[in-house]
Order: structure tokens, then C-alpha cells, then sequence
């Protein structure tokens, strides 16, 4: 029987559709709103605070019918903070490439970056590609993904090529713009301490399966003595407000719930250990552990010795999977992330241990 347990969040516990959601409105945002680039898009307009029938179709249009989201998923990209970088740049690539046309265009686009990739850049480039396109303005149509990444069968082949499409910079402040963005559509003004005018979905969460029902499943296993751990993509505060909220967060030790916080924190101490999001292990082996010391657990050897029988991983994505798979323990895929039951082949290839329809079904090992 596993000693311990260690759920992921989305797609596990909670739905994902809210901060696809939310990924959508950033890359539009970025890209739409005069406090960007300003660029005219084939969606409705910027609005900081849209219907939900406007923020179905931005989100169609960004991610393409959700195709886009699909192939992130499927080389590993678990944080929503990642999507929107690679999906953004990708866009902000296909006005570079317009631009470059021009010599002089091109030193003003390095001249708008040599601060650093600010809003205040981006507004820049929007300005000169306005000026560049003239009568015929730009219009972003959504279809730039695949001619940047159509290679690319890893995470790691994802930022390389974003990389290689940007000019000379720090892709990584470009990557926290995004990211800083991200966090005002999801937390909202009440959370995320600024005034954007945004209502935000924290206190909006979907609960994949009946919140008593998995606070049962909680509390059986913690009664059993097993031992419970979290390794999310989330920040902290999304993930300890939503679960408080549901009843969730008493049956986890804090020590052993790992969150995007964490992983920042310690890709800011260690940056040459870049990127340690999902399918890395590392938010898995910190939560196993209980240590806090990135540059100890970047010494830990894995995958472990002794450990497939003693500790399970619940998770809904192949990130989760690759990250189980490198940290040498078992792990369990549930039917519930965004592309529900067509999932159960990807996940058979991987030979994973156990394919539950949900989380609910962990109860069965029990």
C-alpha cells in the first residue's frame, strides 16, 4: 500500500477552464490593449471586463479551437504562465517579421527593447508596426503557432524556438510580463492588490467531481496513515484560497504543498536549473520531502531507489506523468484534464500504473 500521496490540481481537483480562460485573456490583452501593443485583432475588442460569450471567443480564437492547448499539453507545458509566453510570442514574432522588412523598422524595435522587454516596450513596437502597416493595419488573426513550433516535441524545443524568434534580449522579463499579467485576470483586483479593473476567477472555481465526496476521499486516506502532499502549477494563494474554500487544505501538511511560488522562488536562487515547472520532479520531490532547500533537492539523485511502491502521484497531464516517471514512483492518470477520456491512449503509451475516470477512483488502491 503507498505510504503517500501527492495530488496535482487542475484538471485533478479543480477544472482548468477558468484559467485556460484566463490564459486567453492575457495573450489578447497583450496583444489588443493600448497598454500593450494595440494591435487590432479579428476578436471583439479589449475589455477589461468581458461577457462570458466574449471570453469564449477570445479564448477559441487565441488557442484555436482549444488545438493549441492540445499540443502544449502533449510535449509537457503544464503552467498557464507558459502557455501564454509561447502563444504570445509566437504573435509578437509574426509582427517582427513584418517589421524586419525595413532596416530602419528593425533598429527601433531594438531601440523600444534596449530597457528590457516593460510594457512600455511593447507599446513601442505596437507604435511602430501601426506606423510601419500604414492604411493596411495590422490585424492579429491567431494562426502564428505552428510556424514557430511545428518541430518542437518537447518543452525545452518550445522556449529554444521562442527564443531564437526574438531579437537579442532577456526572453526571461518578457516571460514575468506575461506572467504578471496572467495573475490580474486570474486573481482579480480583490487578490492581486492592483486596480485593473478586473473581477477575476478565483472565487469562481469549478470542482471537478462533488466537493464532499473528494473531502471524503481526503479524509479516508488520511484516517489509513497515508500521507498527503500537493505539486501544483498554481501560486500559492490560488491554490490555498480555493482549497480552504472547499474544505480541502486541512488534510495537507503546508511542508508538503508545492506551488509555482516555490518553484520561482527557487529558479531565482539556482537560475541555471531553469525550467524546474512541470515535467520536472522537482515540485513533486519537494512536496515528498517536506525540504525547502532548492539547492539540496537539485542534489538529490533521481529517479529515487525503492520508492514505486511507496509513493503515488495523481495527476491529470503528461507533465505530471514525465515528472512521476523521472522521480522513479507510481502514478495514476485521471480521465478529467482538458481532453477528458481521449487521453486514456497517450497515457497507455506512457505504460503509466493506474487510468482512473476520476480522483475519486484512488480510492479503489485503498
Amino acid at each position: 500500500m503507498f505510504e503517500t500521496v501527492l495530488f496535482d490540481i487542475d484538471g485533478v481537483m479543480l477544472s482548468e477552464e477558468r484559467y485556460f480562460d484566463a490564459s486567453a485573456l492575457t495573450v489578447h490583452e497583450l496583444l489588443t490593449s493600448n497598454r500593450f501593443m494595440g494591435l487590432q485583432s479579428v476578436s471583439p475588442v479589449f475589455g477589461t471586463d468581458p461577457t462570458d460569450e466574449v471570453i469564449h471567443q477570445i479564448r477559441r480564437d487565441v488557442f484555436q479551437n482549444d488545438g493549441v492547448l492540445e499540443r502544449l499539453k502533449n510535449v509537457g507545458v503544464n503552467a498557464n504562465w507558459d502557455m501564454v509566453y509561447l502563444v504570445f510570442v509566437s504573435e509578437l514574432a509574426a509582427v517582427l517579421r513584418r517589421l524586419e522588412e525595413s532596416s530602419r523598422t528593425s533598429e527601433q524595435v531594438q531601440d523600444a527593447i534596449s530597457h528590457g522587454w516593460t510594457a512600455t516596450a511593447l507599446q513601442r513596437i505596437g507604435e511602430i508596426a501601426r506606423t510601419y502597416f500604414g492604411g493596411s493595419e495590422y490585424r492579429v488573426e491567431w494562426g502564428t503557432y505552428d510556424a514557430i513550433y511545428r518541430n518542437a516535441t518537447s518543452k525545452q524545443d518550445l522556449f529554444e524556438a521562442a527564443k531564437a524568434v526574438l531579437p537579442p534580449s532577456d526572453d526571461h522579463e518578457l516571460w514575468l510580463l506575461c506572467q504578471s499579467t496572467f495573475q490580474e485576470w486570474y486573481l482579480g483586483d480583490a487578490y492581486s492588490g492592483k486596480q485593473a479593473g478586473k473581477k477575476g476567477f478565483l472565487t469562481n472555481e469549478i470542482p471537478i467531481v462533488e466537493a464532499e465526496a473528494l473531502g471524503g476521499l481526503l479524509r479516508h486516506l488520511k484516517e489509513s496513515g497515508v500521507h498527503l502532499g500537493v505539486a501544483t502549477g498554481r501560486p500559492q494563494t490560488e491554490t490555498e484560497v480555493p482549497l480552504q474554500h472547499f474544505g480541502w487544505w486541512s488534510y495537507f501538511d503546508t511542508a508538503n504543498v508545492s506551488t509555482a511560488t516555490n518553484v520561482m522562488e527557487a529558479e531565482a536562487r539556482v537560475p541555471s536549473a531553469r525550467p524546474l515547472s512541470k515535467p520536472n520532479p522537482y515540485s513533486y520531490l519537494r512536496s515528498l520531502t517536506g525540504l525547502d532547500d532548492p539547492e539540496e533537492l537539485l542534489a538529490t539523485r533521481v529517479p529515487l531507489e525503492g520508492y514505486r511502491q511507496k509513493v503515488l502521484i495523481v495527476g491529470d497531464s503528461i507533465a505530471d506523468a514525465l515528472a512521476a516517471q523521472r522521480l522513479g514512483v507510481s502514478f495514476a492518470a485521471v480521465l478529467t484534464g482538458l481532453e477528458g477520456k481521449e487521453a486514456r491512449s497517450k497515457f497507455e503509451k506512457l505504460n503509466v500504473d493506474y487510468i482512473f475516470d476520476t480522483v475519486l477512483d484512488v480510492n479503489t488502491l485503498f
